[in-house]
């Protein structure tokens, strides 16, 4: 860090899979945290210390006791260790604003999707299995877990916008949610892909996808962030579910 003298920082390193927190959480905790706590050690050695945007996760909340939006100041009950683990950068980050003078924004994102992301989550999965039953590499048969729980789906590309201005505009020490404010069940991600489909396809439930413990719906309240910086989601869902089953057809097609 002396040697990069970074003006803004964007910290997203972290393992992000809820389902191997499970299996090593202990691994989990101490690489999300640990690594950040190194992070935040070196830029206070800095002068002029750089901004600094910590991204935590809706995980944060867990399975909140209301049903309206959640906003920042609903209570934090984190039901996974990757959750458990987010809390923790994510009051490490308000710890170093507030003994050190770190100019930290934090951030906490709700499910963001789109073209690029690891098929370890659930929109992906989807997407890379119909697009290698359509190129005959697969069972016409898609695989889901629980397909009940309501999430609250943003395109990827609104989200890297919105870290860039929550930085550049955000409070130091403030934190602010990130996400559409629309509630979306799984069941209905599937169907509008599986219309954008070229092939029939059938539906299956995989005991193996189905976790043990997961909140039963998610909405985000982002009034905040749109009250500092004017952020607001700009690409429909249907347009980043049909660009996400785009981007797994080109890379099934190149093998």
């Amino acid at each position: 860090m002396r040697r990069v003298r970074p003006a803004r920082v964007f910290h997203l390193a972290a393992l992000s899979s809820v389902a191997d927190s499970w299996t090593d959480p202990g691994r989990t905790l101490s690489n999300n945290a640990g690594a950040q706590a190194n992070l935040l050690a070196a830029l206070v050695t800095l002068d002029p210390m750089p901004r600094v945007l910590v991204v935590g996760s809706a995980d944060e909340y867990g399975e909140p006791r209301t049903s309206r939006p959640l906003n920042e100041d609903t209570p934090l009950r984190p039901i996974t260790p990757y959750g458990v683990s987010k809390v923790a950068q994510d009051l490490l980050a308000l710890q170093y604003h507030l003994s050190h003078g770190l100019p930290v924004v934090r951030v906490r994102p709700f499910n963001h999707i789109g073209p690029g992301q690891s098929p370890n989550f659930a929109v992906a999965s989807f997407a890379r299995q119909i697009a290698a039953i359509e190129a005959g590499r697969r069972p016409a048969r898609l695989e889901v877990g629980n397909l009940r729980p309501k999430r609250d789906f943003t395109d990827v590309r609104d989200v890297v916008r919105a870290y860039r201005l929550a930085l550049a505009e955000g409070r130091p020490g403030e934190v602010y949610n990130v996400g559409s404010g629309r509630p979306v069940a799984l069941r209905e991600v599937v169907e509008r892909l599986l219309r954008m489909s070229r092939t029939a396809i059938t539906v299956q439930v995989d005991a193996r996808r189905v976790r043990a413990v997961e909140a039963r719906a998610s909405v985000c309240d982002a009034r905040r962030l749109r009250r500092r910086t004017g952020w607001r989601p700009l690409i429909p869902l249907d347009q980043t579910l049909a660009d996400t089953l785009d981007y797994w057809r080109a890379r099934v097609g190149a093998g």
